[in-house]
């Protein structure tokens, strides 16, 4: 959207921006406005704006200048409250973050043309971070031990729901069926459960972000068309961009045509990345492995993912990448190249095909398949987990090939941890560390066709008692 629109400055329509005032009807009065005149730029200058729900219009521009900052307002502080949870789908197959968008910062929903812009602020101070677990939270004073493992029905029974949830808002921005998305230049720390949640959103830029958030960064759920660039997100409690396609929207749709490239993803301490002292104090997520920060696919997998771009990005102090599809979706044609890794949390490669199947009766099991990996290069690797490439018996991963791929690992696992044969876990949720300790040190590939190693080295610092490549009802091939 060009900034030759008209412009309208917020406090022509009564913003303050001390940081101490309500200024959310204005800056939703300034909208309006806007969008009577068909469109146009709603300013915010230097300042600190306090806001509850602010409501985005087709054919507008939020440009935050150079100090202005978009603070959240705390519903325990502040007098107010979020917008409430929307009516919509039954909250069967998702949980409740991905299900609802109006309790957010600022919201959208069925607009065209809408863009954020500028190199201000939006600080998510008054946003919940809840999500799996914080009825367990609630009712014990404690998180669970980990979800990795748990069933649907399970980590379901966690979720808090529309009442607990009502006038608190848990995502900085949140767009539900948009068209035309620009969101560049702009930082976000505290972003609540959801720094960005873009569910069914066709055309979409992100570009030149900085996020530093109590749990995911990015998340693009059944969009299509979309280009993530120039970002960095650190998200050390979970994902830092993370593709999904859930069942939100009341059907299984595609996430498609996306483009990851030239971001970094970590693991730091929280607001240490903004600060420039990344910080490396936390350890453990709160699932119980370590620290996230990572770009994935899944893990709700109803519609599926094709034609996914990821190239030349870096993972610094995080888990690895993870592609996975669970829910019966077809995860094809993901290329990947240009990846460098440093200090993984977990296994740097995990591919899995699992039978979760949180969806409507009578869906199938997926397919993961023509996946190509190349030029990339993973170092100081936690030694307990392999990147791995796991099927299921019947339905094997297919046509995966790894070129030009170092990994190199801290060493130092046993002769029992070779011997290992770790159970199928067909419906667990999906994470590295569901297996335990893998029988190779460096490649563990089980259930799948068609697999190609070109100049693949497995390398670790320290002596492993275990094989370097281990395979288990799998065609792979070395070249």
């Amino acid at each position: 959207m060009p900034l030759s629109t008209p412009l309208f400055d917020v406090r022509d329509y009564g913003a303050r921006g001390d940081g101490r005032t309500l200024d959310t009807e204005a800056v939703n009065r300034a909208i309006a406005a806007a969008a009577a005149k068909g469109g146009g730029t709603v300013l915010f200058p230097a300042g600190r704006f306090l806001c509850f729900s602010i409501r985005l219009a087709s054919g507008i521009a939020l440009l935050l200048s150079d100090e202005a900052v978009i603070e959240a307002a705390d519903p325990a502080r502040h007098p107010g409250a979020y917008d409430p949870p929307e009516d919509g789908p039954d909250q069967l197959y998702q949980d409740f973050g991905h299900s609802h968008w109006h309790n957010s910062l600022i919201w959208g929903e069925g607009l065209d043309g809408i863009a954020i812009l500028g190199r201000g602020r939006i600080e998510g101070i008054g946003l919940t971070r809840d999500g799996p677990g914080a009825r367990w939270r609630k009712q014990t004073g404690e998180r669970p031990l980990s979800m990795n493992g748990m069933s649907a029905a399970e980590i379901r029974a966690l979720e808090p729901d529309a009442e607990s949830m009502n006038g608190l808002g848990n995502k900085a921005i949140a767009l539900k069926d948009c068209r035309g998305v620009a969101l560049r230049d702009f930082t976000i720390w505290k972003g609540g459960h959801f720094a960005i949640l873009a569910t069914g959103v066709d055309g979409l830029t992100i570009d030149n972000l900085r996020i530093d958030t109590d749990r995911d960064g990015i998340d693009l759920d059944c969009v299509r068309n979309a280009r993530v660039r120039n970002c960095r997100v650190n998200s050390p409690n979970d994902d830092a961009i993370v593709l999904k396609s859930s069942f939100a929207l009341g059907a299984g749709m595609a996430t498609e045509n996306v483009v990851i490239e030239n971001c970094t993803v970590s693991g730091f301490d929280l607001g240490t990345m903004l600060d420039g002292r990344f910080g490396r104090t936390q350890e453990i997520a709160p699932d119980r492995d370590r620290v996230t920060g990572r770009i994935k696919l899944g893990t709700e997998t109803n519609g599926g993912f094709r034609n996914i771009v990821i190239r030349d990005c870096r993972f610094e102090r995080s888990r690895g990448l993870a592609l996975e599809t669970v829910d019966g979706g077809v995860l094809e044609h993901v290329e990947i190249s240009g990846i460098t890794m440093n200090e993984v949390t977990t296994a740097p490669l995990f591919l899995r095909l699992g039978d979760r199947r949180r969806g409507p009766e009578g869906i199938g099991i997926g397919a993961l398949r023509q996946v190509s990996i190349r030029d990339v290069e993973a170092t100081g690797i936690d030694p307990r987990f392999a990147a791995t490439i796991a099927g299921l018996p019947g339905h094997p991963i297919e046509d995966v090939t790894l070129r030009d791929v170092r990994f190199v690992y801290a060493g130092g696992g046993s002769g029992s941890d070779a011997a290992r044969t770790p159970p199928v876990l067909a419906e667990a949720y999906p994470e590295p560390s569901m297996f335990g300790v893998t029988p190779a040190f460096g490649l563990w590939v089980r259930h799948a066709r068609r697999v190609t190693l070109e100049n693949v080295r497995l390398e670790a610092d320290t002596l492993d008692a275990r094989p370097a490549l281990v395979t288990e009802d799998a065609e792979v091939v070395e070249r």
